[in-house]
């Protein structure tokens, strides 16, 4: 079920350093309980004052309905531009305005499987959340995380806790084994009966991934990290090439079509071009 999103002025109850990121705790009401994993929110920054007109938007790590200060969300920021430092600067009691929730959620089996899920740097931050929804449905679950650092590494101690099975690797190796999250995912694949991979992280890393759910003739589910302007659907600035079940390559919108897409049906390598065979697309001349 998808709920139709709400524009919400919430207010900030924590914001606590996490390694390389700031983990954010926002209460506002009415959003939590429409939340499902995969999901988004969009948040405004820059104040009532500010000129920063877009905004900008997280996956959504835990959703709580109900709490002593009310429903509730987090969020995990890095903070690498304008929007995402002040929001990284926030403190407790300040209104946040919140629209939510966004975008189509992970796809859940109908019967148990065994799943393997892949995170990249704060990418992970959804996967908790989908784990927890797995689990409830019967389902094992399997989790590798990567990242450049053992501090750009996002949620090693609660996937300890939700997962039957936990592969780390930080291309520094100062956690885990050196090297790519795709050898941490290829290291539980080689031992394991996986049924279905859900993957969430920068483009390059989901397109690796893709490819080696194609070796291992699994099916794979990514949450795309693209940059989302309006976050509903109308700048178009999100979109991607998507080929459909009729065979015809449309470019999609992140925002609404996603961010979840089937992986071998996205077209990695014209990420950030419109492909000739794309619906519409103007056709070369030839010259």
């Amino acid at each position: 079920m998808n709920f139709q999103p709400l524009q919400v002025e919430g207010e900030l109850l924590s914001n606590k350093r996490v390694g390389a990121y700031h983990l954010i705790t926002i209460v506002v009401p009415g959003i939590p309980e429409r939340i499902r994993p995969g999901n988004f929110v969009a948040l405004a920054v820059g104040g009532e004052s500010t000129s920063t007109l877009l905004r900008r938007s997280f996956s959504v790590y835990q959703a709580q309905e109900r709490g002593l200060y009310g429903g509730t969300l987090e969020l995990v920021i890095s903070a690498h531009g304008a929007g995402t430092r002040w929001l990284a600067a926030l403190a407790p009691h300040q209104m946040i305005n919140v629209v939510g929730p966004l975008g189509r959620p992970f796809p859940l089996p109908k019967d148990p499987v065994h799943a393997l899920l892949v995170g990249g740097g704060y990418g992970s931050a959804p996967l908790f959340m989908l784990a927890d929804a797995l689990r409830q449905r019967g389902c094992r679950v399997d989790m590798a995380l990567g990242a450049a650092s053992a501090d750009r590494l996002f949620g090693t101690l609660e996937a300890r806790r939700v997962t039957n099975a936990l592969s780390i690797a930080t291309d520094d190796g100062s956690l885990g084994v050196q090297g790519r999250v795709t050898d941490a995912a290829r290291s539980i694949l080689e031992r394991s009966n996986i049924d279905v991979i859900y993957a969430c992280g920068p483009m390059p890393m989901l397109s690796a991934i893709t490819a080696l759910g194609g070796e291992f003739d699994v099916m794979v589910q990514c949450a795309v990290e693209e940059s989302m302007a309006c976050g509903i659907g109308i700048c178009m600035t999100c979109v991607l090439p998507v080929r459909g079940s009729d065979g015809v390559v449309r470019m999609s919108r992140s925002c609404v079509d996603g961010p979840v897409f089937a992986g071998d049906r996205v077209l990695w390598e014209s990420i950030g071009s419109v492909p000739e065979e794309t619906l519409g697309a103007p056709k070369s001349s030839g010259h």
